[in-house]
């Protein structure tokens, strides 16, 4: 049993996390905790045994819970950091705000961050995995992001501080990200906001967006996503390779890969966590044995088996 320190927000133990995340499934965390504001995550976290595990969650677009579940502290931010505020060209967003929502507010003030409309999750999620579309990148406006240590300190990190990379940075293990600062560039608002409703277009006729995904299961084996235009080239795109493997549409139990975009793994109902790790470890196997190509998973999994 977690001895866990008093806090302002709410610590539930045993939390089914399957209702968190976008492809609803996985087990129980050990204990979800919900930080009011700073301050209590802070506190938490500096009385907080140091031998207990932490896993920062956002909105769980991007994320498979293993069906045991996982022995550990969930910590999910909600209402206590999602502000939004603007000053120039500069967007501050906490960790909890959608990147739709901040890329609409920036539009409404002219500062283009467009590429965040159609990128599923929070800004949090977002910084960690260096997110990006249409060929641009968190780590193209990254200005700074605060995040708190395992032992409860408020830090400031830097673009170098985190070495932004294809879907990925260095930020340890156990450090929670609040907050984000990017700069974009100036735009017209009317403009932005036609070119939002383009990409929303573009991404609907394209992708399974009513159905119960995570995003793009495996990065792109180029090492880049798309730009959008039409010179783009697809040879090392994952959904080519998934294609070319003759993957699409496969199916284990309630998993299957998206008819409509085979790098989509969906739940089509009933799905466990384990159908999903397993049917897209198949499409890797296969993928492998067509073209030599190893793809690495997008999708963020956790927890015990």
């Amino acid at each position: 049993m977690i001895n866990l320190p008093a806090v302002n927000g709410k610590l539930t133990p045993n939390r089914m996390l399957s209702d968190l995340t976008w492809l609803r499934v996985g087990g129980p965390a050990d204990v979800l905790f919900q930080p009011a504001d700073l301050a209590d995550l802070q506190g938490f976290l500096s009385a907080l045994d140091a031998t207990v595990d932490v896993f920062p969650m956002g909105v769980g677009s991007n994320l498979i819970v293993r069906d045991g579940g996982l022995r550990a502290v969930v910590i999910r931010m909600g209402r206590g950091f999602n502000s939004i505020s603007i000053e120039g060209n500069r967007v501050t967003a906490g960790a909890a705000a959608l990147d739709a929502h901040v890329a609409r507010k920036a539009a409404e003030a002219g500062v283009d961050l467009t590429f965040l409309r159609t990128i599923p999750g929070a800004i949090g999620g977002a910084v960690r995995m260096n997110a990006g579309c249409y060929g641009s990148y968190i780590a193209d406006v990254f200005v700074e992001a605060k995040a708190v240590t395992r032992s409860g300190e408020l830090v400031t990190l830097t673009a170098r501080d985190l070495n932004f990379q294809y879907r990925q940075t260095d930020l340890p293990e156990g450090w929670v990200l609040v907050e984000a600062t990017f700069d974009g560039v100036s735009g017209d608002p009317a403009e932005l906001a036609a070119r939002m409703d383009e990409q929303l277009a573009k991404r609907d006729a394209t992708q399974p967006t009513k159905d119960r995904s995570a995003g793009s299961t495996f990065r792109n084996p180029a090492g880049f996503s798309s730009t959008g235009n039409a010179d783009d080239v697809h040879d090392l795109k994952a959904w080519k390779v998934i294609d070319d493997a003759g993957m699409r549409g496969a199916q284990i139990g309630g998993a299957q890969m998206s008819e409509m975009h085979s790098n989509f793994m969906i739940n089509t109902g009933g799905a466990t966590a384990a159908d999903l790790e397993n049917l897209g470890e198949e499409v890797r196997k296969r993928v492998f044995e067509n073209s030599g190509i190893t793809l690495e998973w997008e999708i963020k999994r956790v927890g015990e088996f």
